[in-house]
């Protein structure tokens, strides 16, 4: 429904984006917000995780859960965010998140600034199957994300 430049979405429409093992709407872009900030709502399948831990260097992202519970480590710390909890996790700090209950997890991710949906896209529009991790970090690294696995044990 357009609103005089405008719009409103009901639950679970937008931009679908098949990117990382999670459901992946786009609410509003950065063409819609003058690259102000992105917003997307995720949808996480029961016991499963999200991406591995990682850093943000160009946004900072909010979190507000919507159903289900979501485990989010951050900074080293760990959370627990149910229905209605807002987290922020802002850039330049370590994060990855679960989804370790048995029902959908359902999370609003306000990004500022825009541009983490041409992220998800380039994932997205890579070959299907599995996935080289150097090919991975390259395109990370093109939109200014950093992934921070733990050490190998030896």
């Amino acid at each position: 429904m357009s609103l005089g430049g405008g719009y409103m979405l009901s639950s679970r429409d937008g931009t679908r984006i098949a990117a990382i093992g999670l459901g992946i709407t786009t609410k509003t872009d950065g063409k819609s917000t003058r690259d102000a900030y992105s917003m997307f709502e995720y949808a996480i399948p029961p016991e499963t995780s999200g991406p591995p831990p990682h850093v943000h260097t160009r946004e900072d992202e909010s979190f507000i859960c919507l159903a289900g519970r979501l485990d989010v480590h951050l900074g080293g710390q760990d959370f627990v965010l149910e229905h209605g909890d807002y987290l922020f996790l802002p850039r330049d700090v370590v994060h990855t998140f679960r989804n370790s209950a048995t029902e959908e997890a359902r999370v609003i991710s306000v990004v500022s600034p825009a541009g983490l949906e041409r992220y998800y896209q380039a994932l997205a529009d890579l070959p299907p199957g599995p996935k080289d991790i150097s090919v991975m970090q390259g395109v990370m690294a093109d939109f200014g994300i950093e992934l921070r696995l733990p050490p190998q044990a030896g």
